[in-house]
């Protein structure tokens, strides 16, 4: 295949997870014959709900802001149990589409949820932390409609927050990521820190056990002896596919203390190690390219704003795994509060709502520039 046809299957493979709402973003040129393909794989249905940006908005051009939802959704888990949103990420994209940044909501932020019925229950509205919006709004449903309306609330919820109307959306399974994994081989990445794993470890003859009994809210309730922690030290690592999930899900016990800032982080250089190794994959090896794309299209749940994916794919050209810049709010440290009834909740800091209003007028590359320590590349 010829090198220029190999960039155009890497690019809209890195458009899968990135545009095509969109883990994180990448360059494209669609290569025709896979488009059909492409986005058959790519599960496709309504999340905007009353928040959707409507036909007025419907154009690919502008800067964009695409709402960006991570749920860890454990495969025996009963139908209609109550999902809360894992990870919470707006994406821009400024108007020249070349560059993107990833702006994590950490998802204890207190925040106003607006009033919502979904046609089964209702929930009359109120101050909670904002990943309690996406369990509010599917509470009574399941399957698809679960989603959709759990969606729908929390891109509300962000909207009342920050006014931003998103102009697309998109739903990432971390637990279908393990399969995109399994295409790659492995994933390849910096780990800022040490992390000790609450969810895997072994036993003294090797098997595979848990080292920590975990409480229903998903606080450890104690360490279970004979188990020894899958521990990834700081640098680089391969991870296989059960240890990147693994990895990716780890909050409690990291050696910087940041808890939920940490685990965003991980996610987002995890996403971007990802598509970059996507990128590679795809102009070396050819033959992958039809399995990633479907196994990348499989982990995500998408709404378009009314734009066809095409369309994001060809707009999105210019832009590049390596033009991504990760962004934490409240410069990545707690700002704690508890609240009665609630718990311990994360407060926005005034720079953070500043953070937000530049998404909203398309100024977060100022922003950045006047604030250089919450960025990374």
């Amino acid at each position: 295949m010829p090198k220029r046809r190999h960039r155009r299957w890497a690019r809209w493979l890195t458009v899968m997870g990135a545009v095509v709402l969109i883990v994180a973003g990448a360059g494209v040129v669609v290569f025709e014959a896979t488009v059909g393909a492409a986005t058959r794989s790519v599960k496709q249905q309504s999340l905007l709900g009353s928040s959707d940006p409507a036909t007025a908005h419907a154009t690919v051009s502008g800067a964009k802001n695409i709402l960006l939802v991570g749920i860890d959704q454990r495969p025996n888990a009963a139908a209609g149990t109550a999902i809360r949103s894992d990870s919470i990420i707006l994406l821009h994209i400024p108007a020249d589409h070349k560059s993107g940044y990833l702006i994590s909501l950490p998802r204890d932020s207190y925040v106003s949820i607006p009033a919502y019925n979904n046609g089964v229950t209702s929930y009359a509205g109120g101050k909670n932390k904002i990943n309690a919006a996406f369990s509010f709004g599917g509470r009574g449903l399941t399957g698809a409609q679960q989603l959709s309306h759990g969606f729908e609330l929390l891109s509300l919820t962000v909207k009342k927050l920050t006014g931003i109307t998103p102009d697309a959306g998109a739903i990432i399974d971390f637990q279908g990521f393990q399969q995109v994994v399994n295409v790659l081989g492995q994933v390849c990445m910096y780990v800022d820190e040490d992390t000790t794993s609450i969810h895997i470890g072994h036993t003294a003859d090797g098997k595979q056990a848990a080292p920590y009994a975990i409480n229903p809210d998903g606080t450890i309730n104690h360490k279970i002896a004979g188990v020894t922690p899958n521990f990834y030290a700081k640098g680089n690592h391969c991870f296989t596919p059960a240890q990147a999930l693994d990895f990716v899900r780890q909050r409690d016990l990291l050696a910087n203390h940041d808890g939920d800032y940490g685990r965003q982080r991980h996610q987002q250089q995890f996403l971007k190690a990802v598509l970059q190794q996507a990128e590679h994959d795809g102009l070396s090896s050819p033959t992958k390219l039809p399995g990633l794309i479907s196994s990348i299209g499989k982990t995500m749940t998408v709404d378009t704003g009314g734009i066809s994916i095409t369309d994001w794919a060809f707009a999105m050209r210019g832009l590049n795994p390596s033009g991504l810049v990760t962004i934490k709010t409240n410069d990545g440290k707690f700002n704690s509060r508890s609240v009665p009834g609630v718990g311990s909740v994360q407060i926005l800091s005034p720079t953070s709502l500043d953070l937000l209003h530049a998404a909203r007028t398309d100024t977060v590359g100022q922003f950045v520039t006047a604030h250089p320590t919450w960025a990374s590349s």
